[in-house]
């Protein structure tokens, strides 16, 4: 089904851009082909991927959490998969809603596939969101190969899987156009977003990140999260010294606490407390506008790879 009129904005945080796409009723087909040709840099919109902004109540998978939340964040990849969390996207998602009128600036929460997440923002300015608990999975020994070169690899689950390798330099993670290897591959079978990590000084890491269903970014904030929390919990672990773990450099800065990553696209902060994650940073609106009917139509089933 096509409504007659589809709105979008479109947004950012730190240069990890997004769609959204104004759908309460669910009224849209969004099906992968439309995802892939409205992130397509050239003939679309371009984004790493799109948001759909659905009541709760009327969305499959929002409704148990309605109690709690009115808007659902239907979030897909820029390759048409779905994705369980988008720490910048819900930053971004939340901007809109307010700067909409459709929820007030101050603390609320938003429905997503990793739960509810409790946001807090102001009229302007950086967004926090709480990100709830990480998970560190025990997957056995876990690696990321690239260039032919394998380094060890932490599991993070902020909700969505990460794959974190600390290095001495980012460019070891070469030109990331394609996915980095993960083995086994039978302990991420979902794949997961990779992060290349170098520690800048205490309590300040910057990255790298290959996204799944995406490819490298500007930006990933549960990739943020996700490194905050391996340099927290590798501090001092025999196994990470010596091969560009974080031992040494991490535990002058402590457990816990506020964490600097930067990224690409920017600097975002990463608090840490009781195994729980909150991340702050900014989030940007730059456009609207009204996607037409005959457009949609024309992508909505295409085969054709648009991204």
């Amino acid at each position: 089904m096509i409504p007659d009129e589809v709105r979008y904005a479109k947004g950012h945080g730190t240069e990890n851009d997004f769609v959204i796409l104004f759908d309460p009723e669910r009224a849209l087909d969004l099906t992968p082909p439309l995802v892939r040709a409205l992130c397509d840099r050239r003939r679309g919109l371009g984004a790493d991927g799109v948001l759909r902004a659905a009541l709760a109540a009327a969305d499959p998978e929002g409704a148990q959490m309605s109690d709690g939340a009115r808007w659902f964040m239907d979030y897909r990849n820029a390759d048409g998969s779905v994705a369980e969390m988008c720490g910048n996207g819900i930053r971004v998602f939340a901007r809109y809603l307010v700067a909409t009128y459709r929820e007030f600036a101050g603390e609320f929460a938003i429905a997503t596939r990793g739960g509810l997440k409790r946001v807090r923002l102001g009229p302007l300015g950086d967004v926090s969101v709480e990100m709830g608990e990480y998970d560190l999975p025990a997957l056995g020994p876990l690696h990321v190969v690239v260039d032919g070169i394998t380094r060890p690899a932490l599991p993070v689950y902020v909700p969505n899987p990460h794959a974190v390798v600390f290095v001495d330099d980012l460019e070891v993670a070469g030109g990331l156009a394609v996915p980095p290897e993960i083995t086994p591959a039978s302990a991420l079978p979902a794949g997961a977003n990779v992060e290349f990590v170098v520690i800048r000084g205490p309590r300040h890491l910057a990255m790298r990140v290959y996204e799944r269903g995406v490819g490298e970014t500007r930006s990933c904030g549960t990739g943020a999260c996700a490194v905050a929390v391996a340099a927290t919990e590798s501090m001092g672990s025999p196994a990470e010294a010596g091969n560009g773990g974080p031992a040494s450099g991490a535990r002058s800065g402590g457990r816990g606490g506020d964490w600097i990553v930067d990224t690409p696209g920017g600097r975002l902060v990463v608090t840490l407390a009781d195994r729980r994650v909150t991340l702050t940073g900014p989030a940007v609106l730059v456009a609207e506008g009204t996607v037409s009917r005959e457009w949609i139509s024309t992508h909505q089933s295409s085969g054709r790879r648009t991204s």
